[in-house]
């Protein structure tokens, strides 16, 4: 081939490779789309935040077995002469469809330095913890985490079987005082029964979207001291599971109650051995 019809199959070519490339710019240009400013000023209302290296830790897998329920626990860093305090501390899931997936207020005179849960992850994605210290100051850090899926993922339980654990709420301990983690603290850990639908998952038979019903509020007393406080979204997983450290003052009672966004409030109180 040569002359003129050469010259327009090539000029041909060229203008598809740019109309090419002219589709593909966009989806290149969406993969690498950080949503973090965006949320720094939805969430956080733009307050600036500084390294948080040496006030909190975030540990996920890096890549999750199961993007429904990966596991994720927060620790305070703070030196024990730090006069400072970890007032909350904001845990957000990048590119979940509701980023932010749970807010712990962490009692006064708790003195709670860890928090583990089980959260869904629905694509690769930057992971943040934000640390709020009794300074007002803003504290961060971050992981990565390779899931897909989690938020759209099928129910483990059945309907009728969630509905029949709906509001059981189950406290253990799992350490004495001075065997946890933390000398001096405790371990314990807070179920509750929930199907905690993210409003992302699909009835298998009749093929419509579950509408989202959740846990979003979730707070715990040692007799009428607090302890810790939860705010969660969707991203908490199925039967939330939250394990923490805590400092006993004495109590004799921990105190659970539970909100979801349908209403329902649940609530239970357990007898406890101050010198167990």
């Amino acid at each position: 081939m040569s002359g003129a019809p050469f010259r327009l199959v090539c000029i041909a070519g060229l203008l598809s490779m740019i109309a090419f490339g002219a589709r593909l710019a966009p989806a290149l240009g969406a993969e690498a789309y950080d949503p973090w400013p965006g949320l720094v000023q939805d969430i956080f209302n733009n307050h600036p935040m500084s390294d948080g290296s040496d006030v909190v830790a975030i540990e996920m897998p890096a890549r999750a077995e199961d993007a429904a329920i990966v596991p994720v626990t927060l620790r305070t860093k703070l030196a024990p002469g730090d006069s400072r305090r970890v007032r909350t501390i904001t845990l957000v899931i990048d590119q979940n469809p509701a980023p932010m997936a749970a807010k712990f207020e962490l009692g006064p005179d708790a003195n709670v330095t860890e928090i583990s849960t089980r959260v869904r992850v629905n694509n690769y994605t930057d992971v943040h913890a934000v640390a709020e210290l009794t300074d007002g100051k803003l504290y961060v850090v971050k992981t990565y985490v390779k899931a897909s899926g989690g938020c759209a993922a099928p129910a483990l339980k059945n309907a009728e079987e969630a509905k029949a654990r709906l509001g059981q709420i189950r406290y253990r301990q799992l350490s004495k005082a001075g065997e946890g983690s933390t000398s001096g603290a405790r371990e314990a850990q807070i179920m509750i029964g929930h199907p905690n639908n993210s409003g992302l998952q699909m009835n298998q038979v009749t093929q419509l979207y579950i509408p989202a019903f959740y846990v979003d509020r979730l707070q715990l007393w040692q007799d009428d001291s607090p302890v810790l406080k939860m705010e969660g979204g969707i991203s908490i997983s199925e039967d939330p599971n939250i394990r923490f450290t805590y400092v006993s003052n004495g109590a004799k009672r921990f105190r659970a109650e539970a909100k979801d966004t349908d209403g329902h409030v649940f609530e239970h109180e357990w007898k406890i051995d101050s010198d167990s």
